[in-house]
């Protein structure tokens, strides 16, 4: 039986605030709501790895109390949320996936998770993920295969697996996610929902279990443009434990993001897109006439240079994934599943010279060169993805990584921030998205473009459940 509230979850998170503030629901019924819909799905999905159920409703009678002695901290409060299975919660396992760490209780929460408990979020539970964070079907040999809810024989994208689909199903009002080579992007473009990757340095990594500290960005996964400009407002900020926290102003998200497209330059690539699926190609060609009619102008764009930054990739999380997984691999790689020790054993192949000039690379990306490719445009418009989600059974094989990262991981190299948007269903089945790029720390002009192209494009379908 589903709980009276059970439509809200399908809802917004911005608009489930608005009604708690006004006190016409509470957030013991809302996350009361929540944990059934889990309960409900989690069987057949597999999004969370431990449901946080009693804390969860301890949270929610607290909020309540402080927003009817009239204390209500804002958009956030609350409203129930989940973390991705890497980022530290005090007193509850934080296994990032993996078998070496399925008793690992943190004693202290990661910034992100305390930064949006100080806002009032709920935490429902731990989301299951990729091991390690280092794939992108989410296929967790330890922890059961998280399945795609438009389509359940296929994968929900990776690593952040269990995020796109709580959210995508009303398990979550949002959810935390970490990308280090498309980690948010790809599974919200394969569950049909928003996913940002805010400038690389904008917030903070502390509390997280790495894959490479260079690479490694953490943002929001969302219903809806507005959603995600709320959660980073909240999670934004220089954090002196993390030494890669960039200490520059946070603005207002919201401040600007209604302006429109009008007078907005988006750069279109020109490079030959005959590797992009077709059905996706033309999803793609659409959302740009979406863009503008809305008022914007095309501009064609020369992004191989951009695209380029591609080849430093490997050679960096190659190398910091083996400093990372070191006090355990390969001592322990019998607790790895084969595919990502195989992985790990590569890692060992890099060398310090390959390693050095992929971070000049980047630090060159980082320091303004990327950036000059955007000028004359506000944003770039590109495919989040390539192909479709695969069968959780063609899943499994680092060409098929390197396939579905191919488009993603260029972002995690130059640092840019980076927001997938839906854009339609392929054969009228399976979402995928189209990703808009800014230049470093501009998540303004990228929300506010993200926007602009929500309204226009119209409300986005979830998949039946």
């Amino acid at each position: 039986m589903t709980h009276p509230l059970d439509p809200l979850c399908a809802r917004p998170l911005e608009e489930v605030g608005d009604l708690i503030a006004q006190r016409q629901i509470n957030p013991v019924e809302l996350t009361e709501a929540v944990l059934a819909r889990i309960e409900r799905l989690q069987p057949e999905l597999n999004a969370f790895i431990t449901v946080t159920a009693d804390q969860a409703l301890a949270e929610a009678k607290a909020a309540w109390g402080e927003i009817a002695a009239g204390a209500h901290r804002g958009p956030l409060h609350g409203v129930p949320v989940a973390h991705k299975d890497l980022l530290d919660t005090k007193g509850v396992r934080t296994t990032a996936g993996m078998k070496v760490l399925a008793d690992h209780v943190p004693e202290d929460d990661a910034t992100v998770v305390r930064l949006l408990a100080a806002a009032g979020a709920i935490c429902v539970g731990k989301l299951n993920l990729h091991e390690a964070a280092f794939g992108t079907s989410s296929a967790n040999e330890h922890y059961g295969v998280v399945r795609n809810p438009w389509d359940t024989g296929r994968v929900p994208g990776g690593s952040s697996g269990g995020s796109g689909v709580a959210v995508a199903t009303g398990m979550a009002f949002a959810a935390t996610g970490s990308d280090t080579g498309g980690s948010i992007r790809i599974p919200a473009s394969e569950c049909g929902v928003v996913g940002l990757m805010p400038t690389s340095g904008r917030v903070s990594l502390h509390g997280v279990i790495p894959l490479s500290w260079t690479l490694d960005h953490l943002g929001p996964l969302t219903r809806t443009v507005r959603d995600a400009a709320i959660v980073l407002q909240a999670i934004a900020g220089y954090d002196p434990r993390d030494p890669e926290s960039v200490d520059t102003p946070v603005p207002d998200y919201l401040a600007d993001i209604e302006r429109g497209a009008r007078g907005m330059r988006v750069g279109v690539p020109k490079q030959d897109w005959r590797a992009v699926d077709e059905r996706i190609a033309g999803l793609y060609r659409a959302a740009l006439d979406v863009f503008e009619h809305a008022g914007a102008l095309l501009v064609e764009v020369d992004a191989a240079a951009l695209l380029g930054y591609y080849r430093a990739m490997g050679p960096i999380i190659l190398a910091e994934a083996a400093a990372a997984h070191a006090p355990w691999f390969p001592s322990r790689r019998n607790e790895y599943s084969e595919s990502v020790a195989q992985t790990l054993d590569a890692a060992g192949t890099v060398t310090s010279p390959q390693y050095a000039r992929a971070m000049r690379d980047l630090r060159v990306a980082r320091a303004g060169a990327a950036d000059a490719l955007l000028d004359g445009v506000d944003v770039l418009a590109l495919p989040t993805m390539m192909q479709p989600p695969p069968t959780i059974g063609e899943s499994g094989s680092a060409a098929s990584n390197a396939a579905r990262t191919a488009l993603t991981a260029v972002f995690d190299v130059t640092g840019q921030p980076v927001i997938t948007v839906p854009c339609g269903l392929i054969d009228g089945e399976l979402p995928t998205g189209i990703s808009l790029v800014a230049r470093r720390w501009d998540e303004a002009t990228l929300l506010r473009a993200a926007r602009a192209y929500e309204l226009a494009r119209g409300e986005s379908p979830m998949p039946a459940l």
